[in-house]
């Protein structure tokens, strides 16, 4: 089937998902916290961000590999870490592993997914980065650490954006509760849905397993918690000291946005920093990654990564021309799963890359490295 002519863009899987996912799982997807502001600022700044078309460069491929923490991709874009990813489509975590091991690209996984790091071992590639949510027990913080480095996971993700719960009012007005059931209300919501109830009934309901090995399950929890909050602390500077000793891998800190802590992070001996705003999902008063993103690449040296409103390949460009070493993305693999299966995440790759190079033939520009220079300031 040619998946281009049916779902030519990210907006097409998109609208197919969400007629084969339930109701009250596609909110907890698709949703963000309070009216959702920053989830359309992120859309709207990207849209600011444009370039200068040039003529006349002659035919040419454009290259559209990259060099990250001392490694070489063929894509400058990967997989970001979801919570409760299985939930989402059955099985996802280790679709979307496989999919990444074979397409050379970063898969990331995060604490609170439907699978242990052993359960996805057998599937990672060799570019795999485990997401920290930091747990407040040393004991359990140096066991998760090292289940995750015997898995194959190279790479460790602290998550600093989440100090507490958000609120996220749509997923909690969608019924999902922690850990998930099918309340009669969800169940028929469910029933609506053949493909994936056909899947969850080959996988079992989804929960956190890795959390689950080191917490109590008898605590009733809200919809916008999760056995994950029993266990972890908001960290402070001296918890990512003592991360950063404990780690002997690449250290990545995702959910920063000033420029500030950019310096900081550096001096404390992080390897990449992770420029984001959650998606819009924690906070609904803050400014557009794209916005902040020139201001810490301004302030440091350090790699960067960057997410949130990524909907193409123009914006994995933009974003790169603003000083991203690479870019990830989050949803857009959930809504290629949702779509069209295991065929999903193969497709979006495809698609990212040839409007990637599309763009960058109107642009003129050969590699990733003259995307900034066509940038109208």
């Amino acid at each position: 089937m040619d998946h281009h002519a049916k779902f030519p863009a990210i907006s097409d899987l998109k609208a197919r998902a969400r007629r084969r996912i339930p109701h009250f799982v596609w909110e907890y997807l698709d949703s963000a916290t309070g009216t959702e502001a920053t989830l359309r600022r992120n859309r709207t700044e990207l849209d600011r961000v444009l370039f200068e078309p040039s003529i006349l460069h002659g035919e040419f491929t454009p290259d559209l590999t990259t060099r990250f923490l001392g490694h070489d991709y063929p894509l400058p874009f990967g997989i970001a870490p979801v919570g409760m990813s299985g939930l989402i489509w059955p099985g996802a975590e280790k679709t979307l592993a496989r999919a990444a091991a074979q397409l050379g690209i970063p898969y990331s996984m995060s604490t609170v997914a439907t699978q242990t790091p052993e359960d996805v071992a057998p599937h990672l590639g060799a570019q795999a980065w485990f997401q920290m949510y930091p747990p407040r027990d040393p004991d359990i913080r140096a066991d998760m650490m090292a289940r995750a480095r015997a898995a194959g996971f190279t790479a460790l993700i602290l998550t600093v954006d989440v100090p507490v719960a958000s609120r996220r009012e749509r997923q909690t007005r969608g019924g999902l509760t922690q850990p998930p059931r099918l309340t009669g209300r969800l169940a028929v919501q469910a029933a609506m849905r053949p493909a994936w109830l056909n899947g969850i009934r080959q996988t079992g309901m989804p929960r956190m397993k890795l959390m689950d090995s080191y917490a109590d399950q008898s605590v009733k929890l809200s919809s916008t918690e999760h056995v994950g909050y029993l266990l972890r602390t908001s960290p402070d500077w001296d918890y990512l000291h003592r991360l950063r000793d404990e780690w002997d891998g690449p250290l990545l800190v995702k959910g920063v946005a000033n420029p500030q802590d950019a310096e900081w992070l550096e001096q404390a001996g992080v390897d990449a920093i992770w420029v984001s705003n959650h998606a819009g999902r924690q906070f609904d008063g803050g400014p557009s990654t794209i916005e902040r993103l020139p201001l810490v690449r301004a302030a440091t040296k350090l790699p960067l990564v960057m997410d949130s409103g990524i909907e193409g390949g123009l914006d994995i460009l933009r974003a790169l021309a603003l000083g991203a070493d690479f870019v990830m993305l989050g949803r857009a693999w959930h809504y290629a799963l949702g779509a069209i299966g295991d065929a999903g995440p193969a497709h979006l790759a495809d698609m990212l890359a040839k409007d990637m190079a599309s763009n960058m033939g109107q642009l003129g520009a050969r590699d990733l490295t003259m995307l900034a220079d066509r940038l109208v300031r």
